[in-house]
């Protein structure tokens, strides 16, 4: 039988602990206005999970560093739009009530997300994030780093997401994948574990490891 407890969780931010499409559709509607870019915020909308840079270059837009720094001064200044979804403080101090240990990996930079996650009172293990050097998901290099600085092997641990980009980062990973529902994604069959809300990740959780 396949194990579907963990000792270990690994997090999404967007789609899964933050709601942040208002933001994201501000931030990039703003971005397109000053570029000139005449791509609509639903096109946006289907590339999320993959890092900023890699969005662009498949809308066909060169990404220009300008761009990227354009959407993160938006994002930054329109912050107070992304809210925790609900039962998040709940399911994080289950997690420290077990002794059960979390980290982030996501394509957001790593001063959006700690900001982000300092704000919210969220203070996870590692925070891994998209940089120079460093492939994004769907290439598994950000969830080897966590598994690796946290001293976790591939059995004791899963990634939450919300997109295919999340599933296959998981895959190529070898960890299991929990697909959030309640994300930006859409649900697919192979997708084998999958909750309808935060705290259904209670369902997942190896007591016997503590």
């Amino acid at each position: 039988m396949i194990n579907n407890k963990f000792s270990f969780f690994i997090f999404d931010l967007d789609g899964v602990i933050f709601d942040s499409i208002k933001n994201m559709e501000i931030s990039w509607d703003e971005t397109c206005k000053k570029f000139n870019i005449n791509k609509k915020f639903n096109q946006y909308y289907s590339k999320i999970g993959l890092p900023f840079n890699k969005i662009l270059i498949s809308l066909n837009i060169y990404p220009k560093k300008q761009i990227f720094e354009c959407y993160k001064k938006s994002s930054l200044k329109n912050i107070n739009l992304i809210k925790k979804y609900k039962g998040t403080d709940k399911m994080i101090n289950i997690l420290k009530k077990k002794k059960i240990k979390f980290s982030i990996v996501t394509s957001k930079d790593f001063r959006r997300s700690s900001f982000l996650l300092k704000k919210h009172k969220i203070y996870p293990n590692s925070i891994h994030c998209h940089s120079k050097g460093v492939r994004g998901k769907p290439w598994p290099d950000l969830i080897n780093r966590c598994l690796r600085i946290n001293n976790i092997k591939p059995e004791e641990a899963c990634y939450v997401g919300d997109t295919e980009h999340d599933y296959l980062a998981a895959k190529n990973a070898n960890i299991k994948f929990i697909f959030a529902n309640y994300g930006y994604g859409k649900f697919k069959k192979k997708y084998k574990y999958n909750i309808s809300k935060i705290t259904d990740i209670k369902k997942f959780l190896n007591f016997n490891k503590i």
